[in-house]
Formats: structure tokens, sequence, C-alpha cells
């Protein structure tokens, strides 16, 4: 049975993050993801979430039965400079502690980085994750991590094979599906990705996306030319190209039983409607 989450980004321009679980409860929701935030957990900073601001999270939760299923920090913990480096451990062991004051189990990132030196970055990730392999075994906390456009890792299979490579049953991965161009450069075959995941999958951000190699690569046009940059969307599902019916479908087959994670971005003038018609599309999906 899997969990199907919303990820209130679209509403953190005028609303309290307590404000966006109970968002969250009015849309139909039974679980939310807090992805970053200035006054939370900000990307690369260190989070800025007190006492006080647990307590008011907590009390949405109790008031309307939303669960906060996973925090999404962004955390630069493969950082080539040592210094930096050490900054983000320490950034994510605050955000561990916040997590288990929250009773959240479960936390999906990115591996950050830099593409231009992946082996260095690769390095960085693994001393850092053996770093706080003691902070995330004390608390219970599992955790998921994808592959990001820019990070020090892109595609999908060697991203799938870091995460083998730390041999923890509770070190999973999660499959980004407005990424799923970035992830297979161009080539958009999501159940061969899927299925190399394997039982490591363990979420799925959900929200569509248009394939930025197809034809002459000009779909998206960045100035200037050859720019070190990465482009996608966040779109909702049926506005990009995203083969959502194999897809789902492969999901199906493998019994896929996490966290569904609805995160469209960038359409806050239709915000409430588009969730709806993501959530009722899931909903329909995978009912039992």
């Amino acid at each position: 049975m899997v969990d199907i989450a919303l990820d209130p980004n679209m509403y953190y321009l005028n609303m309290s993050a307590p404000e966006t679980i109970h968002k969250a409860a009015q849309l139909g929701y039974e679980y939310v993801e807090l992805s970053p935030r200035r006054d939370f957990h900000f990307w690369h900073h260190y989070p800025k979430a007190d006492d006080r601001y647990i307590a008011e999270l907590n009390q949405a939760v109790k008031d309307t039965g939303v669960k906060i299923r996973t925090l999404n920090p962004v955390f630069n913990w493969s950082a080539v400079d040592e210094q930096e480096r050490q900054a983000q451990v320490r950034n994510w062991k605050r955000l561990l502690e916040i997590a288990d004051q929250l009773d959240v189990r479960t936390i999906t990132s990115e591996f950050s980085g830099d593409p231009n030196t992946p082996r260095q970055c690769e390095h960085q990730w693994y001393k850092s994750m053996f770093e706080l392999v003691p902070t995330f075994e004390k608390y219970g906390i599992e955790l998921n991590m994808e592959a990001h456009p820019y990070d020090f890792v892109e595609l999908n299979d060697p991203a799938v094979e870091i995460v083998r490579g730390m041999n923890l049953d509770w070190v999973n991965y999660e499959y980004c599906c407005p990424h799923t161009f970035h992830l297979s450069d161009g080539a958009g075959d999501v159940e061969r990705m899927l299925r190399y995941a394997g039982p490591k999958l363990k979420a799925v951000h959900v929200a569509d996306v248009y394939n930025h190699k197809i034809n002459d690569g000009n779909r998206y046009i960045i100035n200037p030319p050859g720019v070190d940059a990465r482009v996608h969307q966040h779109n909702e599902i049926g506005d990009g190209e995203v083969p959502w019916d194999e897809l789902f479908a492969t999901l199906r087959d493998m019994k896929f039983d996490g966290v569904l994670t609805v995160c469209m971005f960038g359409w806050i003038e239709k915000a409430d409607e588009a969730n709806v018609r993501m959530r009722e599309r899931l909903e329909k999906e995978f009912s039992a």
C-alpha cells in the first residue's frame, strides 16, 4: 500500500509551515513531505526550526491528522572543500534531531556536490555518510537518495549503485519523475530504470516534464549556448512527456509500497486544483 504525500512548496510563499499542513488536509492528503523553506531547513544552511516552531508543526499534525511523512533537506555533504563538508554534516545532525522531534522516520535527500568533480564528491559523500550513520541509527531514521540535475551523480544507474555501496538496508533510492530525462540522458526508459533500482526503490517524486534532449535539443534554450547549467520542470501530470502508463504499470508490477510525493512547482495560480487532480490520479492508479 503506497502513501501519497503532498510537497506543499507552492504554498510556502503565502503560508507558514503549519498552515501548509492544514492546506494539505483541505486538499484531501493524509501525508506531507516538507521540502526546503528558509525558516525551517533551507538549501545548504543550518536548520532554523526551534522548539516553538517544532511544537507548532506537531500541533498542526494533531489538529489535522495529516502526518509529516518525510522531510526533503538539501545539504552539500559532498563538498570537496572539507570545511564546507563538515558544516553540512553539522546541518544534517540538527536536521535529524528535528526529524525525531516531529516523529519523522524517513528522509529523502540529494547527493549534491559538483558534476565536474564526480570522483572527489563521491569520496566526500561516503565520508559524510559514515560519519552520520550513528545519528541516523540512533533515531531510527531511514534515508532515500535521489540523483538531481547538477549533482555529482545525475544518472539513474550510477546513483542506484552508490546507494547499494552503503550496504545498509535503511539507505535506499528515490526516483524523481521530473528528472526522468536527466536520469536517462534523454532516453526516458522509465521501466528499465525503475527495475534497475529494484528493491532499493522506496520513494517516487511525482510531476511531469518535457524532454530537454529531444529532436535538436532546443526545447529549452539557455544563454549563453553551452553554459554549465541544467534545466527541468515540475509540471502537472499530462503537461510533459513522462510515460505515465508505463511508469505506473511498472510500479504496480514491482509491488511498490513506498511513498509517492506530489511535487509540482511553479504553478501557484492553479495549485489547489492541480494538486487535487494529481492526488486523485495516484489514488486511481494505486487503489487496493
